[in-house]
């Protein structure tokens, strides 16, 4: 598999060190020095791009990717409110697109714990909920993805909650989303539901940005060769997932 890195941060220097253990080969990287590079001719022979980069350049970076027929996996967060205008650009010019907002194989567990219990404090009342993220201090959006995520998955089960707010005192039908930044934290999400008599939290801390990369080349193996757009729960329900190589 041929391979593009759009954006060389963190992000992009451990998801070549992944490539290149799994003998992938990396045929571009693109960067902030180099982004007119982002062309026919560069992508002409690329398999699959990966793209974390930052809210500003994602939607720009992605269409791009399309347009040139290049297969394209994102992880980019808060900008994603355009994300639908790509899923349709996508279709209709038969690309493919990868998104999610977090490519750590245990946070999708979450996804899905945190709406089973939304569903079950639903039906049992009594129970306020919020949400906490803690990331590194270079993160350049809050809330986090994940942490949206989170949150539109209680929304969809838990019907006193309508929308999310963030770092202000939510409203009866909001739950408050406090984004945190300090130290080099890849992150650490947690929802807290609290009754008069008692707490519950789900939580989960990534220990580090290896998880992250694995997962967006993961991400990458099963998108090359498709056409349509494609998250973590197509991923997930593929029966031959390998973590290792």
């Amino acid at each position: 598999m041929k391979t593009a890195i759009i954006g060389y941060g963190k992000m992009g220097r451990e998801i070549e060190k992944i490539l290149a253990e799994r003998g992938h080969e990396i045929g571009l990287i693109i960067d902030v020095d180099n982004r007119a590079d982002l062309d026919t001719r560069h992508l002409a022979e690329i398999d699959v791009a990966l793209e974390f980069t930052t809210p500003a350049t994602a939607y720009e970076n992605i269409r791009c990717c399309i347009d040139r027929g290049t297969p394209v996996v994102s992880g980019t967060t808060g900008w994603t409110a355009r994300l639908p205008e790509l899923e349709t650009r996508c279709r209709e010019k038969g690309g493919a697109l990868f998104y999610a907002s977090n490519f750590c194989l245990g946070v999708n567990l979450l996804f899905q714990l945190n709406r089973q219990l939304a569903a079950m404090i639903d039906r049992v009342g009594g129970y306020e909920v919020g949400i906490e993220e803690i990331h590194h201090t270079q993160k350049k959006d809050a809330p986090s993805g994940t942490a949206i995520t989170l949150a539109e998955g209680i929304i969809e089960h838990l019907h006193t909650k309508h929308s999310w707010v963030n770092d202000l005192p939510a409203a009866p039908d909001q739950i408050e989303i406090r984004s945190v930044r300090e130290g080099d934290i890849p992150g650490i999400h947690t929802i807290r539901y609290e009754s008069a008599d008692d707490r519950i939290e789900l939580r989960h801390a990534i220990k580090n940005r290896r998880t992250l990369a694995l997962g967006a080349v993961i991400a990458a193996e099963f998108l090359c060769g498709k056409q349509g757009v494609y998250t973590m729960k197509d991923l997930l329900g593929n029966n031959h997932i390998k973590t290792d190589e």
